[in-house]
């Protein structure tokens, strides 16, 4: 049964993909047409190497080598009378199935972070590259390169490791054009910007003349502090625009009449450009790494607060319907008491009927006080200020004799019902804290107002006596019953001393890192406190 194989033979389905040949002929003048380009101390088809396997699917990865071959092919096959046949193929054959392993090598490293293995996926394509010339070179050369290996091996691992961090990151920019965020009209100026700026400092520095390689060196230099400061403002990003086109335009502006020409200068200005262009990506994608952390939290956050006003508004939808069944139920208790005492009357019982009725009043008008504590249904029609004063919040309080007349400025009727709401339960909870854990006479101050172009209200609960402090008891009491509805609505909430002062603004959802102190808050409208003389 093992030998089946042997005798019936295998099975082999071989599936021809079109777009894959068209691949493999765009890869190769690809290639060529970067040649073109380049030096040994800046190869960029080193980098279209890379950058092709990164962005093809592996079903593709044969056609590419498809193309690498025909690319060498056309180019080395004059060479077979000077080095060999073999070398000729070897060296054609194996460069891209060495890239190919690299790049499955950092398969788990590119899914675990996004940008950071870039790096060293360049660094490695360089190295095991150049191994391969190099080693293929002296091995298979009828006669050994005239350059020691080490210089060599220096040259092409700098100008491989260039080429490949010019052309990749441009490549995967592209392919993450979607992923990433929006191209923004700053980004595009920021970046135009900047690439124009390294632009003139690279035709500064053609201009200057061969003689004065430090001043050369000095301009050249300069080039990176654009790039330098597209990676700080955008993260990867910027880093992905800055550093291949500072690498590009060094390595397009270095003396060069053939691809293999050499500039001892300009080498030494790339070995500084290629750490930095590392280091600038590193730097980038920790950027990058921390702004999406901040907006994952920050989008979290805002999740978090729309679900709590989501919450607030259902309970409070809940309690004015009960406080409505209530209302109605009260009504009806009314009506059957008014026929009870019209009857009494009628049979000549008025004494009965009017001691029914007086007691009846008191009673119902302590019903509807306890119903508008459950719901203050008032506010909805004539703002937060009255339903305060005309509701049996105000009777709970003045039958406690240690709340003051509140003091109220401003036109609430500015705010929405939601957070006039929100206000009234911090509000009336605030003081009942104080009530509960605290001793003395209780003062309630409210100010609508505006700050920075919101809407808002500074409501203040604080003892009358200003020398003494709230408990710890108190204020962790207060900042774990009240914060959660604060936040929800945009304010702050601050103990300090006598006093819990807190703040509730309209407008969008706002986490806790974007509120501000409101120390500016100016009040706003014309109703103050004098708005219970409206009851009368």
């Amino acid at each position: 049964m093992q030998l089946d194989w042997w005798k019936d033979g295998l099975q082999v389905n071989l599936h021809i993909r079109p777009a894959g040949f068209v691949l493999a002929a765009a890869y190769a003048i690809a290639c060529w047409a970067a040649r073109q380009l380049s030096l040994d101390q800046f190869y960029l088809p080193a980098g279209v190497r890379v950058a092709a396997v990164l962005l093809c699917p592996p079903r593709f990865w044969p056609y590419l080598l498809l193309g690498e071959y025909a690319y060498f092919m056309q180019m080395r096959y004059p060479m077979v009378e000077k080095y060999g046949l073999t070398w000729v193929i070897l060296a054609s054959a194996s460069l891209m199935p060495a890239v190919m392993l690299v790049v499955r090598l950092h398969r788990k490293m590119m899914a675990a972070t996004k940008t950071m293995w870039l790096i060293s996926v360049a660094a490695a394509s360089a190295v095991v590259v150049t191994s391969l010339n190099i080693a293929l070179s002296e091995l298979l050369w009828p006669i050994p390169p005239e350059m020691p290996a080490a210089t060599g091996i220096a040259r092409y691992i700098v100008g491989d490791f260039i080429g490949i961090l010019t052309v990749a990151p441009l490549a995967l920019l592209w392919a993450r054009r979607h992923a990433e965020p929006e191209w923004t009209t700053a980004f595009r100026r920021q970046t135009l910007a900047a690439l124009s700026l390294m632009l003139l400092l690279g035709f500064s520095a053609m201009l200057i003349p061969p003689e004065s390689a430090t001043a050369k060196t000095s301009v050249q230099l300069l080039m990176a502090v654009p790039a330098i400061a597209l990676t700080c403002l955008h993260g990867w990003r910027g880093a992905a625009m800055g550093v291949p086109a500072l690498n590009l335009i060094i390595g397009l502006t270095t003396p060069g009449p053939y691809p293999s020409s050499f500039d001892p200068a300009s080498f030494a200005t790339q070995q500084v450009m290629a750490i930095a262009g590392a280091a600038l990506f590193v730097l980038g994608a920790r950027i990058t790494h921390y702004y999406h952390r901040y907006r994952i939290r920050d989008v979290n956050e805002k999740n978090a607060i729309k679900l709590a006003r989501s919450s607030h508004r259902a309970s409070e939808m809940d309690l004015r319907e009960r406080a409505i069944h209530l209302k109605k139920l009260g009504d009806g208790i009314d009506m059957s008491l008014t026929e009870v005492v019209n009857w009494l009357k009628q049979q000549g019982h008025h004494a009965i009927a009017t001691s029914l009725l007086h007691t009846s009043a008191v009673h119902s008008r302590q019903f509807r006080e306890q119903a508008s504590m459950v719901y203050p249904t008032a506010l909805e029609q004539v703002g937060l200020y009255v339903a305060l004063q005309a509701g049996g919040v105000r009777e709970a309080w003045d039958l406690t004799h240690r709340v003051v007349r509140p003091q109220l400025t401003g036109d609430p009727c500015q705010l929405s019902i939601e957070v006039q709401l929100a206000t009234y339960r911090a509000l009336t909870d605030s003081v009942s804290l104080l009530l509960k854990h605290e001793s003395g006479q209780i003062r309630v101050r409210a100010r609508c107002g505006r700050f920075e172009g919101r809407s808002g209200i500074l409501v203040t609960v604080a003892l009358l006596d200003a020398r003494r402090a709230l408990s710890g008891a108190t204020e962790t009491l207060a900042m774990e019953r009240l914060a959660g509805r604060i936040l929800a609505y945009g304010g702050v909430i601050h103990c300090r001393q006598n006093r819990i002062r807190m703040v509730l603004m309209e407008g969008p959802t706002r986490t806790p890192s974007e509120v501000k102190d409101y120390s500016g808050f100016a009040p706003i409208g014309a109703a103050g406190s004098d708005n219970h003389q409206a009851l009368t």
